[in-house]
C-alpha cells in the first residue's frame, strides 16, 4: 500500500520566507525543503564556495600551469555516462581556452569497462600524452593509475565518487569526498569537480601574469554543461550545485548555450528560453547518456565540443534515434523482469536482485531504476559481460546507503564481488556469473540487516493540498523557474478530484478533466464578490483574480445562467493527464500531481500530471 505523506514544514521558516517577500505557496514549498532563510536561495554566482576549500586544488592547478607553459600533451579519460561527458567536455572546452593541448578518450562500456583500468591506460599510451586526467572516474584506479605511472605518464585525478580502502598512487587528487577535503558541498557532481580546477587554475595562471596581454577566459561560459551534468547525475542539489544549475539555466535560457545542448533541445522539441532542471534531467541528458548506453560515448563527447550548429543537430539526431532504440530496449527488459516476478511476491524481500543472459548492460541501471520506483526496495539488476563475469547496476532507496551495503557483502565474502563502487542511491558492481545466487543471499541478508519494515513502506511525500487560486499559468511558470531534483524535489500536491470526462489518447494514457472533490452539486451560485473574496490575500492578487475570473468581458463557460462573469472556483474544470494508463478511472479519485504548462497550437494552458492515484477512501 502506498501512503500519501504532506511534508513537514515549519510555520516560522514559512512566515519568514513570507516576510523576505515569498508568495505562500513558494514559502511552504521552500520550507519544506529546509529553507529557513532567504539567503539560502540565493543563486549568484557570489555564493559558490571558494575552490580553497577544496582539498588540492591549487595543487592540480600548479601542475596543470607548468604542463600549459611546457606545452605537455594532455589527455582526458572521461566516464561513458551524461556527468562524464559533460566533465569531458568542460575540462577540454576550459583547458583549450588557456593554451592546453589536449584530447580525449573515453573507454566503451562494452570493450573496457569503467574507469582507468590498466587497458585503458595502454589503449591512451598510443597517442603519447604526458599527463592523464579522469574525470568523473579515477578515485578507485589503483591499478591503472599504478600502469600509467609505470608507463611514465603523470596521472592527475578530478572525481567525485566515495574512495575506497586504498587511494591511487596519482600525483594530485580532487576529490571532495577524500580523506581530508573540508570542501562544504560533499554533492558536486564529476562535471562539478573539474570546474571548480579550472576555476583554480584561471587564479593560478592569474597570479603567474598569464593575462597581462590578454582577456582572461570567460568560465562561466561553461555553465551550461556544468547544470546538465549536475542535474543527469541525479547528485543532492545543496546550495552549491543549485547555484551551479541556476547559472546554467540561466545561460541557455537566454540563448547562450553551446551548439551541442541547444541541438539537443532541438530534437526534442523543447524551447531554450523555457527550458527546465526538468527537461536537463528528463530530456536532454536521458539523449546524451544513449551513446554510452548504446554505442560510444565519444558521439556524445563531440555533440558538447562542437561549435558548428549544422555539425550539433546532425549528431544530435543521431542520439535521438538512440534514445528512442534504448527505451524500446528497456520496455522489453522491463516487462522480462515483471514476468519473471510473476511467482514471487517481492514484498518477502528486503532486495531485488535480478539477472537475465539477454539484458543489455547499458540499460540495467533504468531498469532497476524503475523496478525499485514499482516496489521501493533497493534492486540490482544483471546482465552479461566478458570472461564469464555479469555486471550489476544497483538503485537504492533512501533507508540503504546501497555503496556501503556493498562493501559490507565484500568485507563478509572477500572473492564474491570482483569490484564495486558508487554512491548512496546508485552503484554498480562485478562478479562471476556463477555466483550470481551466492551474491543474490548475501545481498538480501544485508539489506535485512540495514532495513527496517518501515524503510520499505512506500510513502509518496506531497507539499498537500494545493488551493485553487494558485492553480495557475503564473504559478507554474515560476515553480518551472526553479532549481529541483535529487535532495531538492520538485513540487508535487495531492487532492481528491471528481472524474468529470476522461478519454484515451495515443493509446495508452488518459486524457482527464477534473472537479475538486468539493464541489458535488451543479449549482454555481457563488457571486462574482465572493470569489473576489476568495482570492484575495494570496501573492499578486490582482492578476490571480483576473486570470481566476476572466474579466469584465468574459462570461462564466460554466454557468449557463449568468448574466455577468460568475465563477463558482471550487467548480471549474481542472485539464489533466495520466500517462501510462488507459483503463478508466473511478468517479472519484485521491491523486498526487503536479502542475504543467501544455503548450499546443501556440497556446499555453495548464494541466495536471497525476502522479499517482488510488480511489477516495483509500
Amino acid at each position: 500500500m502506498i501512503h500519501i505523506t504532506p511534508r513537514n514544514v515549519s510555520a516560522a521558516a514559512v512566515q519568514h520566507l513570507r516576510d523576505s517577500g515569498y508568495s505562500s505557496a513558494l514559502a511552504k514549498i521552500f520550507a519544506a525543503r529546509g529553507i529557513s532563510d532567504s539567503k539560502q536561495l540565493d543563486t549568484t554566482l557570489a555564493g559558490l564556495s571558494s575552490f580553497d576549500a577544496l582539498k588540492n586544488a591549487r595543487e592540480m592547478a600548479s601542475l596543470l600551469a607548468d604542463a600549459i607553459t611546457a606545452k605537455k600533451k594532455l589527455m582526458v579519460i572521461a566516464d561513458y555516462d551524461a556527468d562524464g561527458a559533460t566533465a569531458c567536455a568542460v575540462a577540454v572546452r576550459g583547458l583549450r581556452s588557456f593554451g592546453a593541448q589536449i584530447d580525449f578518450i573515453v573507454p566503451n562500456r562494452f570493450e573496457y569497462g569503467y574507469g582507468l583500468t590498466p587497458e585503458i591506460v595502454h589503449l591512451a599510451a598510443q597517442s603519447k600524452p604526458d599527463i592523464l586526467i579522469t574525470v568523473d572516474n579515477g578515485i578507485a584506479s589503483v591499478e591503472g593509475v599504478a600502469e600509467a605511472n609505470r608507463l611514465g605518464m603523470q596521472v592527475l585525478v578530478t572525481d567525485h565518487h566515495l574512495p575506497g580502502d586504498t587511494l591511487p598512487d596519482a600525483a594530485c587528487i580532487v576529490n571532495p569526498n577524500q580523506p581530508g577535503c573540508a570542501f562544504p558541498s560533499k554533492n558536486l557532481a564529476g562535471v562539478g569537480v573539474m570546474f571548480y580546477v579550472l576555476l583554480a587554475l584561471r587564479a593560478e595562471l592569474r597570479n603567474r601574469g598569464a593575462f597581462a596581454e590578454q582577456a582572461e577566459p570567460n568560465l562561466g561560459n561553461l555553465l551550461d554543461l556544468v547544470a546538465l551534468g549536475t542535474i543527469a547525475d541525479v547528485v543532492k542539489l545543496d546550495q552549491n550545485n543549485r547555484i551551479l544549475v541556476q547559472q546554467g539555466l540561466q545561460r541557455i535560457r537566454a540563448g547562450r548555450a553551446c551548439a551541442g545542448i541547444n541541438a539537443l533541445l532541438q530534437v526534442a522539441k523543447k524551447d531554450p528560453v523555457r527550458v527546465s532542471s526538468q527537461d536537463l534531467g528528463f530530456t536532454v541528458g536521458p539523449r546524451l547518456n544513449a551513446a554510452g548506453r548504446l554505442d560510444d560515448m565519444s558521439l556524445g563527447i563531440d555533440c558538447l565540443l562542437t561549435d558548428d550548429a549544422s555539425a550539433a543537430l546532425q549528431i544530435a539526431a543521431k542520439l535521438d534515434a538512440l534514445n528512442r532504440e534504448r527505451r524500446g530496449i528497456e520496455t522489453d527488459m522491463q516487462d522480462s523482469a515483471l514476468a519473471s516476478l510473476e511467482h514471487i511476491d517481492p514484498k518477502d524481500n528486503f532486495s531485488l536482485t535480478l539477472f537475465d543472459e539477454s539484458w543489455h548492460q547499458g540499460v540495467i541501471g533504468i531498469l532497476a531504476s524503475r523496478l525499485k520506483d514499482k516496489f521501493h526496495r533497493p534492486v540490482i539488476a544483471f546482465a552479461r559481460a566478458n570472461n564469464a563475469e555479469i555486471k550489476g547496476s544497483g538503485r537504492s532507496i533512501p533507508g540503504l546507503h546501497l555503496r556501503d551495503a556493498l562493501d559490507l557483502v565484500s568485507k563478509r565474502h572477500p572473492s564474491l564481488i570482483k569490484k564495486f563502487g558508487g554512491h548512496a542511491a546508485a552503484a554498480g558492481l562485478s562478479i562471476a556469473e556463477t555466483d550470481f545466487e551466492n551474491f543474490v543471499a548475501a545481498f538480501e541478508q544485508v539489506c535485512g540487516e540495514l532495513l527496517s519494515a518501515n524503510d520499505l513502506a512506500h510513502r509518496i511525500e506531497t507539499d498537500g493540498a494545493l488551493d485553487v487560486a494558485e492553480m495557475n499559468l503564473e504559478v507554474t511558470r515560476l515553480l518551472d523557474e526553479q532549481v529541483w531534483g535529487q535532495g531538492f524535489p520538485a513540487p508535487q500536491f495531492n487532492d481528491e478530484f471528481i472524474v468529470q470526462n476522461q478519454r484515451v489518447v495515443g493509446e495508452k494514457h488518459l486524457k482527464l478533466q477534473l472537479r475538486h472533490v468539493t464541489d458535488k452539486t451543479t449549482s454555481h451560485s457563488t457571486s462574482r464578490e465572493n470569489d473576489t473574496r476568495q482570492v484575495a490575500g494570496y501573492g499578486k492578487a490582482s492578476r490571480l483574480r483576473e486570470q481566476l475570473l476572466g474579466g469584465p468581458s468574459r462570461t462564466n463557460e460554466f454557468d449557463s445562467t449568468a448574466s455577468g462573469p460568475t465563477l463558482n472556483i471550487q467548480g471549474k474544470l481542472i485539464e489533466a493527464i495520466l500517462f501510462g494508463q488507459n483503463e478508466p478511472l473511478p468517479e472519484q479519485i485521491h491523486a498526487v500531481y503536479s502542475l504543467s504548462v501544455n503548450d499546443y497550437n501556440g497556446s499555453a494552458t495548464l494541466q495536471l500530471i497525476i502522479r499517482h492515484w488510488q480511489p477516495t477512501g483509500e
